[in-house]
């Protein structure tokens, strides 16, 4: 303080000599006029307090005769200070990417193969770390499986772009949108659709926090978020084997049928809660996707979708025979037209239906015998409105005389029981018919899973079908278990599971899916 008050005296402001290599011998000799300045600006920090700088500061200003060079002389104060700091900086990078180099023991090749094996925002953390951290994880290796799945809405196409650039021939994943959250996964009964309007029950980030304003992009994604896939010539997506689509609600048919267009090599393909008709998706896959092996599409509006027709499905079981996992939740589906897939597929291992609005069980009659339908080992079933008790009972007697001998996993469950054989009106929630304590004894390794209300909590058919249609999102019920201790097993004799009797919907012939009875969905197709 007394330094600041009291400036020193004037023999320590004296003018210093100019800096030359003679007065620092360890400076090499090839050092330039600017080098040796350099040094010498840079000996003033340790030299010189830092009142001394601003007095000379002062006096160089007070020199000047108008104010327009004073103000010439504080801006380059200003830019040869900047550009001294950017240096400062630049080095320090420097050193510190030598220093990590020499300190990281794995060579580059391992590191990116550590890098590869990280998930996308892990990657763009490493790539944050360090120079030499940034530039393993620039190689297009490290971008082969991309995860841009979040909770709430916060990747945009210009980051889904990035990634994909950097992928190059080198992607093989992609999943993109809106997941409900981390209990919903692959697999499990639980629906995977998600709105805007869950956004702020699951995250409290409302849907407008998250519009473009003012210059900033906006997080969400659109149509054009696949477009990179088919950029020069489709490049990025020749090699592309998995394709995962969440609730991204901007998509239409014409942007999906696009990239479908240029993933030929795609194996594995999940579409949930998008905008598009099933009928459509269905035919670009099997116009494109050759080689598919599972294909998971859940509609955004349960039980609205009845665009799919048999041509669509007979034109996907031709082009697409390496098909082994097939879900289909939440679409108007007619039994003939479920029969049509299962029966031809002949790889089919995992069959799921959940919500499907149409199914009444007709289309398992005599699949476990046949070549189609034979190698099933899991069969979801759940929460299909008109799924009757009586075709249960008889697939069931079925699995009793030896048919579907891989089967390991069958759920039956709904929300507000089966339907009865004569009127679906009234339902079954504790079904003696159904032979469930002899399967368990017979096929000790099935996991049948029959979860149905209590009698009594059942809800008006109508007002629960008004529900369904005018919401977004049918929701799982908590439900308890109800299973007969007694069960009626049918003869063979009684049980006609074994003929191809028409039934309900059912409405063609096993042998080249011959339609031979006509259906108000299925004009268009009988005229041709």
């Amino acid at each position: 303080m007394d330094t600041l008050l009291h400036p020193p005296p004037t023999s320590s402001m004296a003018k210093r000599p100019c800096p030359s290599s003679s007065q620092n011998p360890r400076l090499p000799s090839h050092f330039s006029q600017m080098d040796h300045l350099l040094n010498f600006l840079l000996s003033l920090a340790d030299s010189s307090p830092p009142i001394s700088l601003d007095l000379s500061f002062d006096r160089l200003l007070e020199s000047s005769p108008s104010d327009a060079e004073q103000s010439i002389l504080i801006d380059r104060a200003h830019k040869l200070g900047s550009l001294l700091l950017g240096a400062a900086n630049r080095s320090a990078r420097k050193r510190a990417s030598l220093h990590n180099s020499i300190a990281w023991v794995l060579p580059p090749d391992l590191t990116i193969k550590v890098f590869s094996m990280l998930d996308s925002q892990s990657l763009c953390y490493a790539a944050a770390t360090c120079s030499m951290f940034n530039k393993c994880a620039m190689d297009p290796l490290c971008y082969a499986n991309i995860d841009l799945t979040t909770v709430v809405p916060k990747v945009n196409n210009a980051v889904v772009s990035t990634m994909i650039q950097r992928a190059g021939k080198s992607l093989q994943s992609l999943k993109l949108g809106i997941v409900p959250g981390p209990t919903a996964s692959r697999g499990s009964c639980q629906p995977l659709v998600y709105t805007i309007r869950n956004s702020v029950d699951v995250s409290s980030i409302s849907w407008n926090d998250k519009k473009t304003r003012q210059g900033k992009e906006s997080s969400i994604l659109t149509r054009s978020c696949l477009y990179p896939l088919t950029g020069d010539n489709g490049a990025a997506g020749t090699l592309l084997r998995r394709l995962h689509l969440y609730n991204i609600e901007r998509m239409d048919n014409a942007s999906l049928c696009v990239a479908l267009a240029a993933c030929p090599s795609l194996l594995d393909l999940e579409i949930v809660g998008l905008h598009v008709e099933l009928r459509q998706t269905l035919m670009s896959v099997s116009s494109n996707c050759h080689l598919i092996e599972r294909l998971f599409f859940e509609s955004s509006k349960t039980g609205r979708d009845d665009s799919l027709k048999s041509p669509t499905c007979v034109d996907l079981v031709n082009n697409c025979p390496n098909l082994s996992s097939l879900s289909l939740r939440g679409f108007k589906l007619h039994d003939y037209k479920v029969r049509i897939l299962v029966k031809g597929f002949r790889k089919l291992k995992y069959a799921d239906f959940s919500t499907s609005y149409s199914i009444t069980g007709t289309f398992l009659r005599n699949l476990g015998s046949g070549s189609g339908g034979n190698l099933l080992e899991v069969l979801v079933l759940r929460d299909c409105m008109h799924l009757k008790e009586m075709e249960v009972a008889r697939f069931l007697t079925a699995v009793l005389a030896g048919d579907f001998k891989f089967l390991r996993h069958l759920d039956i469950s709904n929300r507000e029981g089966l339907a009865s054989e004569g009127d679906w009106y009234q339902r079954s929630y504790n079904s003696s018919i159904i032979p469930l304590k002899e399967v368990f004894e017979v096929r000790p390794n099935i996991c049948v899973l029959a979860e149905f209300p209590s009698e009594g909590s059942f809800i008006d058919i109508d007002h629960m079908i008004d529900s369904d249609i005018n919401s977004d999102v049918s929701l799982p019920s908590q439900l308890s278990i109800h299973t007969s201790d007694g069960s009626l097993l049918m003869s063979s004799s009684e049980s006609s599971y074994n003929s191809d009797q028409g039934s309900g919907n059912e409405e063609y012939q096993d042998s080249g899916f011959v339609i031979f009875e006509e259906s108000s969905d299925e004009v268009d197709f009988l005229v041709v």
